[in-house]
Protein backbone atom coordinates (compact mmCIF):
# COMPACT_ATOMS: atom_id res chain seq x y z
CA UNK A 1 0.00 0.00 0.00
CA UNK A 2 1.17 3.42 -1.10
CA UNK A 3 1.89 6.12 1.80
CA UNK A 4 0.25 8.78 -0.73
CA UNK A 5 -3.46 7.65 -2.08
CA UNK A 6 -3.87 10.24 -5.01
CA UNK A 7 -7.54 9.69 -6.90
CA UNK A 8 -9.78 11.76 -9.05
CA UNK A 9 -12.76 12.34 -6.40
CA UNK A 10 -13.92 15.75 -8.35
CA UNK A 11 -13.20 17.33 -11.44
CA UNK A 12 -9.67 18.14 -10.33
CA UNK A 13 -7.51 15.72 -8.18
CA UNK A 14 -7.76 16.17 -4.42
CA UNK A 15 -3.72 16.39 -3.29
CA UNK A 16 -3.64 14.40 -0.05
CA UNK A 17 -0.43 15.02 1.86
CA UNK A 18 0.47 12.21 4.46
CA UNK A 19 2.95 11.43 6.80
CA UNK A 20 5.58 8.24 6.27
CA UNK A 21 3.86 5.18 5.85
CA UNK A 22 5.82 3.91 9.11
CA UNK A 23 3.29 5.78 11.14
CA UNK A 24 0.29 5.54 8.95
CA UNK A 25 -0.59 1.62 10.00
CA UNK A 26 -0.93 1.16 6.20
CA UNK A 27 0.95 -2.27 6.88
CA UNK A 28 -0.16 -2.97 10.05
CA UNK A 29 -1.71 -6.80 9.67
CA UNK A 30 -5.20 -6.91 10.65
CA UNK A 31 -6.42 -8.90 13.50
CA UNK A 32 -9.15 -11.54 13.87
CA UNK A 33 -9.38 -12.05 9.55
CA UNK A 34 -9.16 -15.43 7.92
CA UNK A 35 -5.48 -16.11 6.17
CA UNK A 36 -4.05 -18.68 3.89
CA UNK A 37 -1.35 -20.86 5.23
CA UNK A 38 1.35 -18.19 4.20
CA UNK A 39 -0.52 -15.81 5.70
CA UNK A 40 -2.11 -14.17 2.94
CA UNK A 41 -5.76 -12.62 3.28
CA UNK A 42 -8.58 -15.04 2.35
CA UNK A 43 -10.60 -12.94 0.67
CA UNK A 44 -12.79 -15.56 -0.59
CA UNK A 45 -13.94 -17.31 2.98
CA UNK A 46 -17.13 -17.27 3.56
CA UNK A 47 -18.46 -13.68 5.00
CA UNK A 48 -18.18 -13.45 8.95
CA UNK A 49 -21.77 -13.22 10.95
CA UNK A 50 -23.00 -11.44 13.84
CA UNK A 51 -24.07 -12.48 16.99
CA UNK A 52 -27.76 -12.84 15.96
CA UNK A 53 -26.72 -14.46 12.32
CA UNK A 54 -26.77 -11.83 10.04
CA UNK A 55 -23.20 -10.89 7.78
CA UNK A 56 -21.04 -8.51 9.81
CA UNK A 57 -20.29 -5.65 7.69
CA UNK A 58 -17.48 -3.88 9.51
CA UNK A 59 -14.54 -3.22 8.22
CA UNK A 60 -12.26 -1.63 5.42
CA UNK A 61 -13.96 -1.13 2.14
CA UNK A 62 -12.81 0.19 -1.48
CA UNK A 63 -15.78 0.74 -3.83
CA UNK A 64 -14.47 -0.70 -7.63
CA UNK A 65 -13.39 2.35 -9.92
CA UNK A 66 -14.85 4.34 -12.41
CA UNK A 67 -18.64 4.85 -11.59
CA UNK A 68 -18.08 8.17 -9.04
CA UNK A 69 -16.83 9.58 -12.79
CA UNK A 70 -20.72 8.15 -14.36
CA UNK A 71 -22.79 6.31 -11.64
CA UNK A 72 -24.35 5.03 -14.77
CA UNK A 73 -21.71 4.08 -16.83
CA UNK A 74 -22.79 0.07 -17.05
CA UNK A 75 -26.02 0.56 -17.85
CA UNK A 76 -27.44 0.99 -21.00
CA UNK A 77 -28.48 4.19 -22.96
CA UNK A 78 -31.31 5.77 -21.93
CA UNK A 79 -31.58 4.31 -18.85
CA UNK A 80 -31.18 7.23 -16.58
CA UNK A 81 -34.80 8.42 -16.81
CA UNK A 82 -34.11 12.18 -16.89
CA UNK A 83 -36.90 14.70 -16.77
CA UNK A 84 -36.41 17.29 -19.64
CA UNK A 85 -34.86 20.28 -17.34
CA UNK A 86 -32.41 17.42 -15.87
CA UNK A 87 -31.44 16.62 -19.20
CA UNK A 88 -30.64 19.85 -19.84
CA UNK A 89 -28.48 21.06 -16.50
CA UNK A 90 -26.58 17.60 -17.14
CA UNK A 91 -25.63 18.47 -20.67
CA UNK A 92 -24.92 21.92 -19.93
CA UNK A 93 -22.26 20.20 -16.95
CA UNK A 94 -21.23 18.04 -19.61
CA UNK A 95 -20.52 20.87 -21.74
CA UNK A 96 -18.78 23.31 -18.69
CA UNK A 97 -16.65 20.47 -17.25
CA UNK A 98 -18.59 20.06 -13.93
CA UNK A 99 -16.87 23.73 -13.12
CA UNK A 100 -19.82 24.08 -10.97
CA UNK A 101 -19.21 20.76 -9.30
CA UNK A 102 -19.86 21.60 -5.04
CA UNK A 103 -17.11 18.57 -4.66
CA UNK A 104 -14.51 20.79 -6.04
CA UNK A 105 -14.92 23.93 -3.20
CA UNK A 106 -14.27 20.52 -0.91
CA UNK A 107 -18.03 19.93 0.07
CA UNK A 108 -18.97 16.43 1.44
CA UNK A 109 -20.34 14.19 -1.67
CA UNK A 110 -23.35 13.13 -0.11
CA UNK A 111 -25.52 9.90 -0.67
CA UNK A 112 -25.09 8.10 -3.01
CA UNK A 113 -22.05 9.71 -4.47
CA UNK A 114 -19.82 8.89 -1.43
CA UNK A 115 -20.32 5.14 -1.89
CA UNK A 116 -18.96 5.54 -5.02
CA UNK A 117 -15.60 7.50 -4.84
CA UNK A 118 -12.34 5.81 -4.95
CA UNK A 119 -11.10 6.12 -1.87
CA UNK A 120 -11.39 3.17 1.13
CA UNK A 121 -14.50 3.75 3.65
CA UNK A 122 -14.63 2.21 7.04
CA UNK A 123 -18.16 0.31 8.60
CA UNK A 124 -18.84 0.44 12.45
CA UNK A 125 -21.08 -1.76 14.04
CA UNK A 126 -22.47 -0.30 17.00
CA UNK A 127 -25.89 -0.95 18.67
CA UNK A 128 -28.52 1.47 17.53
CA UNK A 129 -26.60 2.57 14.54
CA UNK A 130 -24.12 1.60 11.39
CA UNK A 131 -21.60 4.49 10.71
CA UNK A 132 -19.52 4.84 7.96
CA UNK A 133 -16.31 6.51 8.20
CA UNK A 134 -15.50 8.01 4.44
CA UNK A 135 -12.26 9.19 4.10
CA UNK A 136 -12.82 11.27 0.90
CA UNK A 137 -13.11 14.45 2.29
CA UNK A 138 -13.04 13.54 5.78
CA UNK A 139 -16.67 12.73 6.08
CA UNK A 140 -19.14 10.31 8.47
CA UNK A 141 -22.29 8.74 8.16
CA UNK A 142 -25.20 7.61 10.93
CA UNK A 143 -27.15 4.94 9.57
CA UNK A 144 -29.78 4.49 12.45
CA UNK A 145 -30.95 1.39 13.09
CA UNK A 146 -32.75 1.78 16.62
CA UNK A 147 -35.89 1.48 14.93
CA UNK A 148 -36.77 4.76 14.04
CA UNK A 149 -38.72 6.74 11.00
CA UNK A 150 -37.03 9.20 8.50
CA UNK A 151 -37.55 12.78 9.85
CA UNK A 152 -40.90 14.11 8.96
CA UNK A 153 -39.75 17.89 8.30
CA UNK A 154 -35.94 17.74 7.97
CA UNK A 155 -33.54 19.99 8.20
CA UNK A 156 -32.12 19.93 4.46
CA UNK A 157 -28.41 18.28 4.17
CA UNK A 158 -25.74 16.95 1.89
CA UNK A 159 -26.29 13.41 3.53
CA UNK A 160 -29.69 13.64 4.77
CA UNK A 161 -31.06 11.18 7.39
CA UNK A 162 -30.53 7.22 6.89
CA UNK A 163 -32.11 4.52 8.68
CA UNK A 164 -31.70 0.73 8.25
CA UNK A 165 -32.89 -2.72 8.67
CA UNK A 166 -32.37 -5.98 8.03
CA UNK A 167 -34.18 -8.45 4.89
CA UNK A 168 -33.14 -11.88 5.22
CA UNK A 169 -28.94 -11.12 4.76
CA UNK A 170 -29.30 -7.66 2.64
CA UNK A 171 -29.13 -4.76 4.74
CA UNK A 172 -31.27 -1.95 3.55
CA UNK A 173 -30.66 1.64 3.91
CA UNK A 174 -33.62 4.50 3.44
CA UNK A 175 -31.80 7.84 3.21
CA UNK A 176 -34.14 10.96 2.58
CA UNK A 177 -34.15 15.10 3.64
CA UNK A 178 -31.56 16.30 1.05
CA UNK A 179 -30.99 19.67 -0.03
CA UNK A 180 -31.29 20.44 -3.65
CA UNK A 181 -27.40 20.69 -4.27
CA UNK A 182 -26.09 17.58 -4.45
CA UNK A 183 -24.58 15.79 -7.54
CA UNK A 184 -25.04 12.27 -8.33
CA UNK A 185 -21.42 11.70 -9.82
CA UNK A 186 -18.57 13.57 -11.16
CA UNK A 187 -20.66 13.93 -14.79
CA UNK A 188 -23.18 16.03 -12.63
CA UNK A 189 -26.57 14.02 -12.87
CA UNK A 190 -28.50 16.06 -10.74
CA UNK A 191 -30.46 15.56 -7.42
CA UNK A 192 -32.80 17.66 -6.07
CA UNK A 193 -34.78 17.90 -2.07
CA UNK A 194 -37.06 15.10 -3.61
CA UNK A 195 -34.25 12.59 -4.14
CA UNK A 196 -34.79 9.08 -1.52
CA UNK A 197 -32.25 7.00 -1.85
CA UNK A 198 -32.11 2.73 -1.01
CA UNK A 199 -29.02 0.89 -0.53
CA UNK A 200 -29.25 -2.66 -0.10
CA UNK A 201 -25.32 -3.89 1.45
CA UNK A 202 -25.19 -7.56 0.44
CA UNK A 203 -21.71 -9.03 1.55
CA UNK A 204 -21.05 -12.03 -0.64
CA UNK A 205 -18.07 -13.72 0.95
CA UNK A 206 -15.42 -12.22 3.09
CA UNK A 207 -13.88 -10.10 0.76
CA UNK A 208 -16.60 -8.90 -1.40
CA UNK A 209 -19.76 -6.84 -1.24
CA UNK A 210 -22.27 -4.97 -3.46
CA UNK A 211 -24.17 -2.13 -2.60
CA UNK A 212 -27.64 -1.92 -4.76
CA UNK A 213 -28.55 2.03 -4.90
CA UNK A 214 -31.36 2.83 -6.13
CA UNK A 215 -32.07 6.49 -7.32
CA UNK A 216 -35.84 7.60 -6.72
CA UNK A 217 -36.17 11.73 -7.11
CA UNK A 218 -39.25 11.82 -9.32
CA UNK A 219 -38.24 16.08 -9.80
CA UNK A 220 -35.64 14.73 -11.53
CA UNK A 221 -36.27 11.44 -13.55
CA UNK A 222 -39.75 10.10 -14.71
CA UNK A 223 -39.17 6.49 -12.59
CA UNK A 224 -37.02 5.11 -10.13
CA UNK A 225 -33.35 3.85 -11.40
CA UNK A 226 -30.43 1.02 -9.95
CA UNK A 227 -27.19 0.42 -10.40
CA UNK A 228 -24.87 -1.69 -8.45
CA UNK A 229 -21.62 -0.45 -6.68
CA UNK A 230 -18.88 -3.80 -5.99
CA UNK A 231 -17.23 -2.92 -2.97
CA UNK A 232 -13.60 -4.85 -1.92
CA UNK A 233 -11.93 -5.94 1.39
CA UNK A 234 -8.91 -3.41 2.33
CA UNK A 235 -6.72 -5.93 4.67
CA UNK A 236 -3.73 -4.57 6.80
CA UNK A 237 -4.51 -1.11 5.90
CA UNK A 238 -5.82 1.60 7.37
CA UNK A 239 -8.02 4.89 6.69
CA UNK A 240 -5.95 8.32 5.91
CA UNK A 241 -6.19 11.64 6.72
CA UNK A 242 -7.81 13.58 3.79
CA UNK A 243 -6.92 17.45 3.46
CA UNK A 244 -9.31 18.89 0.78
CA UNK A 245 -7.64 22.33 -0.18
CA UNK A 246 -6.18 22.06 -3.79
CA UNK A 247 -9.52 21.90 -4.86
CA UNK A 248 -10.52 25.44 -4.31
CA UNK A 249 -8.76 26.60 -7.14
CA UNK A 250 -10.52 24.43 -9.49
CA UNK A 251 -13.31 27.50 -10.72
CA UNK A 252 -10.09 29.33 -11.61
CA UNK A 253 -8.71 26.48 -13.34
CA UNK A 254 -11.36 25.79 -15.68
CA UNK A 255 -12.20 29.34 -16.02
CA UNK A 256 -8.69 29.63 -17.88
CA UNK A 257 -9.16 26.82 -19.58
CA UNK A 258 -12.11 28.44 -21.25
CA UNK A 259 -10.68 31.55 -21.86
Amino acid sequence: MNAHRIMIAAPVAALMMTASASGQWLTHPTAGIPRTADGTPNLSAPAPKTADGKPELAGLWRPSPGMVGDIARNLKPGDVPFQPWAAELYKYRRDTQSKDDPTANCIVGGVPRSDLVGYPFKVLQVPGMVVILYEAVHSYRQIFTDGRDLPKDPNPTWFGYSVGHWEGDAFVVQTAGFNDKGWLDNAGKPATNGLRVTERFIRKDFGHMDIQISIDDPKAYTKPWTVTQPLAFQPDTELLEYICNENNKYFDLVHDVKR
